[in-house]
């Protein structure tokens, strides 16, 4: 059997160590060194000003791993991957603020001049009936489109030299859920799951049509490792749609999926990781995902119930991420403490647990504390 990652899995001591350290994560191996990276930031503006560094990179300041992944995009992530997609343009102007159109179609309310930093406002999305959506969105999902494989061939070499490394290839996916939302905004989707529920599945049937194909031409070149879905399906009280809803509207089209890209792994005896990224409150619908099959999740939020010593001890399988309160990182080096050992000994001791923030770390978080917990994770890296 050919070791290139693609054929076979390169062996342990042929990988990279970045690719080593991940993979120990994703086989549940108890007492295995924490793999070091984060969630995102928010806070890297403050940070400049309170003296961040600026001839090193995050992972030189803050002991990192080097990448054990390599992700294969394509597929959006909160957004559909239109193609192509919406004119960015200016609708109207209100005063100190203004309405545009962003790449996804949405009308945003923004402070005038200013697209970031601040939590914008929605107020429309492109799909309202069938007709607007096959005017509007159908058609930019085209998996046929030749705009969407014009830098394949790169993609492709770049995938194969990181699965010659041991890296997990990971194929990131826009979730049914985050995808639905998207097109037709959070307060209305609620009620098109009982108004128009024929709407739901055809623009479901274009998701799956659409990774689908994509992942078929990857997968005609390299094995994947993972798929890797933005679902955000969840609140700080649970799920936003009932069970009986997730397995109605979207679990179809994801075991559809699943089936699909395991028939096609060029190593059949590569297992496919099944990884969901929902914020909120993830309790109710993990023994849900598991039913997939699924083995990852991330980033249970805190301040929504996440309790990820609770959790590993309930579902000792899942790989998990996260689960580290970001308000606890802005409280002080006391705070950070008690929260760090009551989580990082027993997480390390039981395995498949990465440490990082419950979400992006937000701009509440001193530079100080953030080194200083950057510091206690340090300690079980080795």
């Amino acid at each position: 059997m050919m070791c290139d990652g693609i054929k076979g899995m390169v062996p342990k001591d042929k990988m990279c160590a970045g690719a080593r350290k991940l993979r120990n994560v994703y086989e549940g191996t108890p007492d295995a060194p924490f793999f070091q990276q984060e969630f995102g930031f928010y806070c890297l503006d403050r940070w400049k000003k309170e003296g961040l560094p600026t001839d090193k990179t995050l992972d030189e300041i803050f002991g990192y791993d080097e990448s054990g992944c390599h992700t294969l995009n394509g597929l959006g992530w909160c957004t559909p991957e239109f193609m192509p997609m919406f004119e960015e343009k200016v609708l109207e102007d209100r005063g100190e603020h203004e309405v545009a159109q962003d790449f996804a179609g949405r009308h945003v309310l923004y402070f005038k001049g200013r697209r970031e930093g601040f939590m914008p406002e929605y107020i429309d999305h492109p799909v309202k009936d069938m007709y607007s959506w096959e005017k509007n969105c159908k058609w930019r999902l085209n998996p046929k489109s030749k705009e969407r494989y014009i830098d394949f061939d790169k993609q492709i070499i770049e995938a194969k030299e990181a699965a010659k490394t041991g890296k997990i290839i990971s194929q990131r996916v826009v979730g049914g859920f985050m995808y639905l939302r998207s097109l037709i905004g959070p307060t209305d989707l609620l009620y098109k799951f009982y108004d128009a529920p024929d709407l739901i599945h055809e623009c479901m049937e274009a998701w799956l049509t659409l990774a689908d194909t994509v992942i078929s031409k990857y997968q005609e070149h390299i094995t994947l490792d993972e798929l890797y879905i933005g679902e955000d399906i969840c609140y700080n009280h649970g799920p936003l749609i009932s069970p009986d809803m997730i397995q109605a509207f979207l679990f179809p089209y994801y075991q559809q999926l699943l089936t699909n890209t395991k028939k096609r792994q060029i190593d059949k005896k590569r297992h496919l990781f099944f990884n969901v990224d929902t914020d909120g409150n993830a309790l109710p619908v993990i023994p849900l995902y598991q039913t997939l099959g699924m083995d990852v999740m991330n980033p249970f939020e805190v301040a929504s119930g996440c309790d990820v010593v609770k959790i590993g001890k309930q579902y000792p399988e899942l790989i998990m991420s996260g689960g580290i309160d970001k308000r606890v990182l802005a409280a002080g080096k006391e705070a950070i403490d008690r929260h760090l050992d009551y989580i990082l000994p027993t997480m390390k001791k039981r395995g498949g647990y990465i440490p990082t923030c419950d979400h992006g770390v937000p701009e509440e978080v001193s530079l100080e504390n953030y080194l200083y917990f950057r510091k206690r994770c340090l300690e079980y890296a080795y």
